[in-house]
């Protein structure tokens, strides 16, 4: 442990911040997200909170890759025409690539049924019907979740975004160190 405190006391701030929130993958996301119409950043900042940039993530509930993505909501996406499957296989979610573009357009669908960052981040993690059920509930919506890991998560994803925004206001770049 002093070992690492010796290490990070040599970085500065804005390099430390840059190694606590990596880039990688940022012409793909950059991509998926222009397709899809939402913010780079909030794609970087899910990915952060779901595998911290593991490409071969897996969850004990089956969800995959970079986004944790599930394989039966990748193939609803392109049963229901969001991703072209003949281009992304959404039984390939381990491919970084194939992930981005299944979790980014699964985001995207959230984002426009919810109509709010913070309802579609909440439900990227708890799913839609439980989070439609916390509508109106509380003084805010984050008071209204009932379920702790969704809020440290939706806590975890805004950080991570405020983060990202600030270190990439032109866009997301990759920082060069391997994932």
């Amino acid at each position: 442990m002093a070992v690492a405190s010796v290490a990070l006391s040599h970085l500065s701030g804005a390099t430390l911040r840059h190694w606590l929130y990596p880039v990688h993958y940022a012409q793909q996301i950059t991509a998926q997200a222009e397709r899809y119409g939402i913010d780079p950043t909030l794609v970087a900042s899910v990915i952060k909170a779901e595998s911290n940039w593991v490409p071969n993530a897996e969850s004990s509930v089956g969800a995959q890759g970079l986004m944790q993505v599930m394989p039966e909501t990748a193939r609803d996406l392109a049963r229901r025409g969001y991703v072209d499957s003949s281009r992304y296989d959404p039984t390939d979610l381990m491919d970084p690539e194939t992930n981005i573009a299944y979790g980014t357009a699964y985001l995207a669908s959230l984002m426009k049924a919810t109509g709010s960052e913070e309802r579609a981040i909440a439900s990227y993690n708890a799913g839609p019907n439980a989070v439609s059920g916390w509508e109106g509930e509380g003084d805010s919506f984050s008071d209204a979740i009932q379920y702790p890991e969704t809020r440290l998560y939706l806590e975890k994803v805004q950080s991570a975004l405020d983060h990202y925004r600030e270190l990439y206001p032109q866009g997301l770049q990759d920082d060069g160190s391997q994932p």
